[in-house]
């Protein structure tokens, strides 16, 4: 027979021993990680809105929104955002138009097809393409990608939108491929298996059961790769050049938004002008869309989120 007496002071002792230091350490550096991470967003979040509010005490939003020219480190200056906008977004559709097939059809090589041995030489080549540092893109894109479309396309200029959302694609592959995969492998092998038990091919058991149950994980890996491709800056720099152009033309050098701020923050511009101010309030256009997108990824995940047992 059991002693509760006993029991209860077995109990006791076992929840107030001595303090696990360890285990108190690590607490402590996570909430210290936390509100680092929390204070610098609503610092970079505060910086953004106070030097905003300056610029738009000079210039209408509406002017700022709307505007269809972009020249505002010269006299007469306009401040008219959408030319910026506009080759964010010619970059960003380029990009992954090249790189959400290529991406998702690498994923489902590598998750339904692949033998363990290709996998193990075609992971770690994707994952590499990731680490290479985007300078070095910028590069290849002015001094390959642009020579080679050359031979095809003699129109085109040294500085062009379409290198640069070829370059892009080709940089966020990698986070569609791997992404996309975890999200296909995560699938239960008792789905594929039901589904070959009533007769499907190979073709169907991936296009209607396994990329299905996958789906919102790979949403979630195109949504993520096209917020990078957004907030690219060195080889969009180098590869589309300088020029805010509000046209269809991929050949000619456009300007995006994190291009016009690596123009501003070489030091040229006086601080506290109206053109120092517009670095703060493109920026902020950037954040909002940077965050809407990844506020959007993680409604999907959440929302189409399969759970299995």
């Amino acid at each position: 027979m059991t002693n509760p007496i006993a029991n209860s002071a077995a109990t006791f002792s076992i929840r107030k021993g001595g303090i696990r230091w360890g285990e108190a350490t690590i607490k402590l550096w996570l909430r210290i990680c936390t509100t680092l991470s929390l204070v610098t967003t609503v610092a970079i979040v505060v910086l953004l809105l106070g030097e905003s509010l300056g610029f738009f005490r000079a210039v209408s939003p509406a002017e700022f929104f709307l505007g269809t020219r972009w020249i505002p480190l010269i006299k007469p200056s306009s401040y008219g955002v959408l030319p910026l906008v506009w080759g964010t977004t010619v970059i960003t559709v380029g990009a992954a138009i090249i790189a959400i097939p290529l991406g998702l059809a690498s994923a489902i090589y590598l998750s339904e097809y692949a033998s363990d041995r290709m996998r193990a030489w075609i992971k770690p080549i994707l994952e590499l393409l990731a680490g290479i540092p985007t300078v070095v893109y910028g590069y290849f894109a002015l001094t390959f990608i642009t020579p080679l479309l050359r031979h095809f396309i003699p129109a085109i200029q040294v500085f062009n939108a379409l290198s640069a959302a070829i370059v892009v694609g080709i940089m966020i592959l990698p986070t569609i491929a791997t992404l996309s995969d975890n999200a296909l492998r995560a699938v239960p092998v008792s789905l594929r298996q039901a589904a070959y038990a009533v007769g499907a091919t190979s073709y169907e058991v991936t296009t209607r059961v396994v990329v299905p149950a996958g789906l919102s994980g790979v949403m979630a890996s195109f949504l993520l790769a096209v917020s990078r491709a957004i907030g690219e800056t060195m080889a969009v720099t180098l590869a589309a050049g300088q020029t805010p152009n509000l046209n269809l033309s991929l050949l000619e050098s456009i300007e995006t938004m994190t291009a016009y701020i690596v123009q501003i923050s070489l030091g040229d511009t006086p601080s506290g002008s109206i053109a120092y101010q517009t670095l703060f309030a493109v920026a902020m256009v950037l954040f909002i869309i940077t965050l809407t997108i990844n506020i959007v990824s993680q409604w999907i995940l959440g929302r189409f989120r399969e759970v299995y047992d």
